[in-house]
């Protein structure tokens, strides 16, 4: 691994969430790269069609990427498969709306809670037993992110809004390290397993 800001952010953030798996750390060390740091620009790529999710780093500990995001654009409402979640907001500003999940085997509509505003070197913090969420950047802008999820997420459930139904979701990579990539997600983290 080569001496970039982001590089030595990602051997920062592993050291701190094998001191501790909760990550007390992590949002101070998000903020400060957040807040400093331009190298992240070389491993973004945006596309008209949609977010994109722009790997950086997957290692047992964490996974860490970049996402794009154009004027427009919106995550689903979805779920972090367990996970601990932090967003850093590297350009512009992002949205996150909260969502509170339905009652097992009932099918309503999701009950919309707070939005979050989060302007560029803001870090936010989500787990499920908070609430279920969407992100977006705000009206009008662009936006880049970069997300830390405690342990690497494969799959994930997206909430219809109107039924509250889910949909087990495999998420994947628009690029790697830098790369833009047609390969399969499954390949990608078979070659990072262990890393």
């Amino acid at each position: 691994m080569s001496q970039t800001a982001l590089n030595s952010l990602c051997r920062e953030l592993r050291a701190e969430l094998r001191r501790d798996a909760r990550g007390p750390g992590v949002a101070a060390l998000l903020t400060r790269y957040a807040e400093r740091e331009e190298d992240w620009r070389d491993y973004v790529f945006f596309d008209d069609a949609g977010y994109t999710r722009n790997l950086a780093h997957r290692c047992d500990e964490f996974e860490l990427l970049l996402l794009a995001w154009q004027e427009g654009h919106e995550s689903p409402i979805h779920c972090h498969d367990g996970q601990r979640c932090w967003m850093a907001v590297l350009e512009g500003k992002m949205e996150e709306r909260h969502y509170r999940e339905p009652v097992p085997g009932v099918q309503a509509p999701l009950v919309a809670g707070e939005v979050r505003r989060f302007e560029q070197g803001r870090v936010a913090f989500i787990e499920d037993e908070i609430a279920l969420h969407s992100i977006r950047p705000a009206p009008r802008t662009r936006g880049v992110s970069l997300h830390l999820y405690a342990r690497a997420i494969d799959q994930c459930r997206v909430f219809d809004p109107e039924t509250g139904a889910s949909t087990l979701r495999e998420v994947g990579y628009y690029s790697v390290r830098g790369e833009r990539t047609e390969r399969p997600a499954a390949e990608i983290r078979a070659e990072w397993a262990g890393s």
